[in-house]
């Protein structure tokens, strides 16, 4: 059964020790441990020495596996070299049957380095290992135990058809450069001198999967993925439905992690990862995806703080505030009007000013909360994913959704003071915070 206490305790020490050992891929990490969860392979893109083997090899160490499979491809590698020689004995007997043992199809974890230049008779093998997780020896279909599978490049494939379909079974994609840090040029000359210890056992992979098949995802997430992808359309980028099946997989294993049987918004944050075919489509990704996850947050949000129908409230007045006005004006110089138009003035009014005041002392009320909040914004948004590590970028949105708030409460001041020429009591509010 799931400790999700002690599963999380785990992935902190894992990520402790990986930071110590590996500078400024803070992100790349989380991702990693993400994708080994869920089963999905990853790619790492970038020049030689970033330390993408290095990398690899120790995330599996913190697993405790043996079976581990390291190998450098080139267009002269065989597919004896990868997937085990051909017996001999099976041979003779008119059995074309490779000795699997020691190699990748027996593997738990593997890095394939210049996967790209391997040939034709390996990538073809190589595609059921990494969608299905099966390897045809011969005549047999064999299940391999491979969990997680990183492949490196220092170049992205060309237009070629089974380059194309192999890059695909990557759904995890990462550009990975030198360092930029003077820090961890500091940093790197040091290296802690114990090995890597084991965190995890290969039994948290296998609940951790087996739960996230439980989990829900409510049809706001469905809408927000598909509204994703229509921003992603009309940029002329096309995700494949197999590849959106994918990554809703890894939000629900998101969730796991996060202990919830629900996925969140917040499960969604490496999404532009796992979105672009070339890395400089990044940004843009990060771009469109950022727009609707931080609308989702704010929908999210409407039961704590609904600035959607404050603002509806403020808007509807302020349309009217010149009219209301206009009659408080003529009531106070006397000016005649009909009784009928006259008590639909004051019923509008009165209306207005409960609506107003109601309004104004609640969002005045929330607001003061939600500062209280910012205060220790940086465990809240841990709390809501433990394997975000750029809080900060998150705790803005939050600021920027308080300000919303506080331009709207002095909309509803504003109007106010212009129909009754006093202010609200109970709204009174620092705006210089």
């Amino acid at each position: 059964m799931l400790n999700t206490t002690q599963l999380q305790q785990k992935i902190d020490q894992a990520i402790e020790v990986m930071e110590r050992r590996f500078f400024e891929r803070s992100e790349l990490i989380r991702l990693l441990i993400l994708g080994i969860m869920s089963g999905e392979n990853a790619l790492l893109v970038g020049p030689p020495g970033t330390a993408k083997s290095q990398l690899a090899r120790s995330i599996s160490k913190l697993f405790g596996s043996e079976h581990w499979f390291d190998y450098l491809l080139t267009r002269f590698t065989t597919p004896d070299e990868i997937f085990g020689p051909v017996s001999l004995q099976q041979l003779k007997q008119d059995q074309y049957v490779r000795k699997t043992a020691g190699y990748l199809p027996s593997a738990q974890f593997a890095f394939l380095d210049e996967i790209f230049k391997a040939n034709s008779a390996i990538l073809n093998s190589l595609l059921s290992i990494l969608h299905e997780r099966i390897y045809f020896n011969g005549r047999e279909k064999e299940e391999v135990p491979l969990l997680f599978l990183v492949a490196a490049s220092n170049e992205l494939p060309d237009e070629e058809e089974q380059l194309t379909a192999l890059y695909d079974r990557f759904l995890i994609r990462y550009e990975v450069g030198y360092l930029q840090h003077a820090s961890s040029y500091e940093k790197m000359f040091d290296p802690p001198a114990k090995e890597i210890p084991v965190v995890f056992s290969l039994y948290d992979v296998k609940d951790v999967q087996s739960a996230s098949k439980k989990v829900a995802i409510s049809e706001g997430l469905i809408y927000f993925l598909y509204s994703l992808k229509k921003d992603l359309e009309e940029k002329e980028f096309v995700i494949s439905d197999r590849r959106w099946n994918k990554i809703v997989h890894v939000w629900k294993t998101s969730a796991v992690l996060n202990g919830r049987d629900y996925v969140s918004i917040w499960d969604t944050v490496f999404t532009p990862h796992m979105l672009w075919e070339v890395p400089e489509d990044l940004p843009v990704l990060r771009e469109l995806f950022e727009k609707r996850f931080t609308e989702q947050v704010k929908a999210e949000l409407e039961a704590e703080l609904p600035l959607r129908r404050y603002h509806q409230i403020a808007q509807r007045w302020l349309e009217k505030e010149s009219e209301l006005h206009a009659f408080q004006f003529k009531k106070e110089i006397g000016h005649k009007m009909g009784a009928q138009r006259t008590e639909e003035y004051r019923s509008m009014l009165e209306e207005c000013r409960l609506e107003l005041e109601e309004t104004g002392r609640d969002l005045r009320n929330r607001l003061l909360g939600w500062q209280q909040r910012e205060k220790d914004m940086n465990a809240y948004i841990y709390e809501k994913n433990r394997l975000i590590h750029q809080v900060d970028k998150y705790t803005v949105k939050y600021v920027h959704l308080r300000v919303e708030g506080e331009r709207i409460l002095q909309m509803i001041q504003g109007v106010y003071r212009t129909v009754f020429d006093r202010e609200i009591a109970g709204t009174e509010y620092d705006y210089t915070l």
